[in-house]
């Protein structure tokens, strides 16, 4: 299949020219003016593998389509080279610095032409092949990492006495959580779908603070005393600082670690405010953290524990909504009430 070059000129000997020059090689589109080139890149037309950008044109001249050109996702890397004049080295410079990969001069010269749309290509397919390559590699190494971490949440609920079951099905609830919001459209800003993968994640290590419990009140059957709950409650905190460690050396918009930093620190802050660390309240806790403490009492509550037996999942449901405005955010139970058959379903198909 040949590569497709776009020539943008508003003199049209110039792109006669031009196609006459690449036609053997190449497949040609045109365009007069810069409006009519975005028209095209952004139409329902294929893409080309390069574009020849004359920069002096009237109305939107070449600088202008060029930012356009580098500004839209669809379109950034294609490798654009300018067309200018001998004399302007100003055009060629500014053209440059301004995400053009190469230039072209007037009057054309064929065998420089092709020359260096053949270069401009070889160097562009090259980089793609290398960001691949790279891509590739860090998938490994994400899903090495992203493995770890979950083996590491895992055997803080054995500790804990609960099966490592309980780091898996908050992870599937937390995916079908987030399927069912964004079915609604005043949810669809709460979290990016692109982020959809981070979250469901990051929701692994919700207790992972619990490392630094000790076994004598972590396990302890029955009712804790206030200073055990006191200490209890510090496996927030905790969890924060761990995250914090993991994520030293990362970078810090790193979308995961910062879902894993909300999830630990805030999953037992309340709507109301009478949670805990930081007794935040409402919009205050991070819409991730909120997403988890309705996820992590659900599964809690359905499920036996050292201190309790399992509640039906009837009553379970029941708790939840009653707990809309005190306990839970009560703009997430739409969602979690058209969400019950699946939670039902996960809790069922992966019992301790």
């Amino acid at each position: 299949m040949r590569d497709l070059v776009l020539i943008v000129d508003d003199v049209e000997i110039n792109r006669l020219i031009l196609s006459e020059i690449l036609a053997d090689k190449y497949d040609i589109a045109v365009a007069a003016d810069g409006r009519e080139a975005l028209d095209y890149l952004y139409g329902d037309n294929t893409l080309p593998s390069a574009i020849l950008l004359d920069i002096v044109m009237p109305e939107m001249d070449g600088f202008e389509v060029l930012e356009q050109i580098r500004s839209k996702e669809l379109t950034r890397k294609i490798p654009v080279l300018i067309i200018t004049a001998s004399e302007s080295s100003e055009n060629e410079t500014r053209g440059l610095k301004s995400g053009a990969q190469d230039y072209i001069l007037k009057p054309f010269n064929a065998e420089v032409v092709r020359t260096r749309i053949d270069a401009s290509l070889k160097l562009h397919k090259y980089q793609h092949q290398l960001e691949q390559m790279v891509e590739e590699k860090t998938n490994e190494v994400t899903q090495v990492y992203n493995h770890t971490l979950s083996v590491l949440a895992s055997i803080i609920e054995y500790r804990d006495l609960e099966s490592g079951a309980h780091v898996h099905r908050t992870s599937l609830l937390a995916d079908a959580f987030f399927e069912q919001m964004m079915k609604m459209d005043k949810f669809e800003n709460a979290i990016p779908c692109s982020q959809k993968k981070q979250f469901v994640l990051a929701t692994e290590l919700h207790d992972i603070g619990k490392i630094g419990i000790p076994d004598s009140i972590l396990l302890k059957p029955g009712r804790l005393e206030e200073d055990e709950f006191n200490i209890i409650k510090t496996h927030t905190t905790l969890g924060g600082s761990v995250v914090d460690r993991i994520a030293e050396g990362l970078n810090d918009s790193d979308m995961y670690m910062k879902f894993c930093k909300e999830i630990c620190l805030h999953h037992h802050e309340r709507w109301d405010g009478k949670g805990y660390p930081m007794e935040l309240a409402g919009e205050d806790i991070p819409i991730s953290a909120r997403i988890m403490a309705l996820i992590d009492v659900f599964d809690a509550l359905v499920n036996a524990r050292v201190y309790k037996p399992a509640f039906s999942y009837e009553e379970a449901i029941k708790i939840i909504v009653e707990g809309a405005g005190t306990q839970f955010d009560p703009n997430l139970m739409e969602v979690f009430q058209a969400a019950t058959d699946i939670f039902i379903a996960i809790e069922m198909e992966n019992q301790d």
